[in-house]
């Protein structure tokens, strides 16, 4: 299992939860969703739950919960600023369609 940070994540994360004033890491999960079957969810945890799996790069935590972690084992983590729009990007290879939107993907 794995799941993998680029450095312009790592400081994203790292610059949220300092923003925040506490947190443990980002947890990264998915949801059913959209036209074709799940969506990404992203939050930041303040504490860790004893079924989570915990990703460790760049000095920043990454959390899986057990049930997700078959929908972005292999995930790559990105975030990238372009014009005015910011935001993380998921290169994840279990992937496979997307809909048109870009919203949610089925695996």
């Amino acid at each position: 299992m794995s799941v993998s940070l680029t450095e312009n994540a790592a400081r994203q994360i790292k610059k949220q939860l300092e923003k925040r004033g506490k947190g443990v890491g980002l947890k990264l999960g998915v949801k059913k969703s959209g036209c074709s079957g799940y969506a990404y969810v992203l939050d930041y945890a303040d504490t860790l739950n004893e079924d989570d799996t915990v990703f460790d790069k760049f000095d920043v935590k990454v959390i899986i919960a057990k049930n997700d972690i078959e929908f972005v084992d292999g995930i790559e983590l990105d975030f990238r600023k372009e014009g005015l729009n910011e935001a993380f990007k998921f290169n994840n290879p279990n992937v496979k369609g997307t809909c048109g939107c870009g919203e949610s993907f089925s695996v």
